[in-house]
């Protein structure tokens, strides 16, 4: 018997997604960034133009979401973005996942694009952080990877340096910080001042984050809808203290805290976000007294059995209680409770104790006198 082919035939019906996407892609990416990165991977294939705001229209996004997105997945290298000299986006390019850690990559154009494409290698920006640490003596012992002799925090000794003009003007030489700038302006949807790039420097250059941290950095702030670089700083500062060096770490961090917050607001019936005031409370559990999330999910049942109101303040008596008597786990529970129960017997056997004493003292014991008040009115009226 003859050998025979076995062969698919072509059609333009169907757009093949790569298996590395979604291994390594796709759980990280949320709805709009799946669709649109779907979309432009569909209109490659089929060598059809597109525009951003077609894009938003087809998904009922807004231009800033499609940009976002966009901008996402330049990120995780699997787009090339390019912008005129107005900064407006001029062309995109699908990044072949073949062999992503290569650079240049080479892919299909969806639309006439310009030649940049941001450079994989950090060497450069690495040389410009040298020169710039060299030129800004200051507060060089608490440059990004130099911890305090003395053992503090190292953003207590980490503070944001007035840069020059000078200064400024070779961070913005940098090719890698040039184009991070460009996409900050499309992020915050306006041109940035000196005070937000000399913010963008101080986490480059005191901080150690790279150009994609940043980029990173901005993003998950915008999407929270926080566009103040002062409050960008905050973040990048609890990131620095936790060692966050990279997107990836960052993502894992995120989404650590973020499954700890919504577990602990489901365990008490809420399935809204949380406002400050909670997150001030869960911030005070997780961090202040460093509680696993199994013992606040044990006093959060407590809390929904006992109370429909007011549960978070509820849930943070027990917790407290918890955290003075020593509780570390969830074994350590029945033991604290049992003890509070045994403080709550003595305090109130004593409490009736000092009741029964008081009603036996010389004023309650004194005989009091009863009167007629009826015979003594008619004794006063006929005198």
């Amino acid at each position: 018997m003859n050998r025979v082919n076995i062969y698919r035939a072509a059609t333009n019906e169907q757009t093949t997604i790569s298996n590395l996407f979604i291994d390594e892609y796709m759980a990280d990416a949320n709805d709009a960034q799946l669709k649109i990165y779907l979309f432009l991977i569909r209109m490659m294939n089929a060598n059809l133009p597109t525009s951003v705001t077609d894009i938003a229209d087809k998904f009922n996004y807004t231009e800033k979401d499609v940009l976002r997105s966009l901008m996402y997945w330049e990120s995780r290298q699997l787009l090339a973005l390019d912008f005129d000299a107005a900064h407006n986006l001029s062309g995109i390019r699908v990044l072949s996942l073949e062999n992503v850690y290569e650079a240049p990559r080479t892919a299909p154009r969806i639309t006439p694009v310009l030649s940049f494409v941001r450079p994989a290698s950090m060497q450069t920006g690495m040389t410009a952080r040298a020169a710039l640490t060299q030129r800004s003596p200051k507060n060089t012992a608490a440059s990004a990877g130099s911890p305090p002799a003395d053992g503090s925090s190292m953003n207590s000794k980490i503070t944001k340096p007035d840069y020059s003009l000078d200064e400024l003007s070779d961070f913005k030489n940098n090719e890698d910080i040039e184009q991070l700038l460009l996409v900050t302006e499309q992020y915050v949807a306006r041109q940035l001042t000196r005070s937000d790039m000399e913010t963008i420097l101080f986490l480059y250059d005191r901080l150690g984050f790279s150009t994609d941290l940043i980029d990173y950095l901005v993003q998950h702030c915008v999407e929270r809808g926080k566009k103040d670089f002062r409050y960008m700083e905050k973040v990048a500062l609890a990131w620095h203290e936790q060692g966050i060096m990279s997107p990836a770490d960052a993502q894992n961090a995120s989404r650590k805290y973020d499954k700890v917050v919504y577990t602990i607001m489901k365990s008490l019936g809420k399935n809204t976000d949380p406002a400050p005031k909670e997150l001030e409370y869960i911030n005070k559990w997780t961090k202040e007294y460093g509680f696993w999330l199994d013992v606040i999910q044990e006093a959060c049942d407590k809390t929904v059995m006992t109370t429909d109101r007011n549960r978070f303040a509820y849930a943070d008596g027990i917790l407290t209680k918890w955290y003075q008597a020593g509780v570390h786990h969830k074994a350590d529970i029945p033991a604290a409770d049992a003890s509070y129960k045994r403080i709550c017997a003595i305090t109130d056997k004593q409490r009736k104790n000092d009741n029964i004493a008081a009603t036996k003292n010389k004023f309650n014991n004194f005989a009091q006198n009863t009167y007629d008040f009826d015979a003594l009115e008619q004794n006063i009226l006929s005198n």
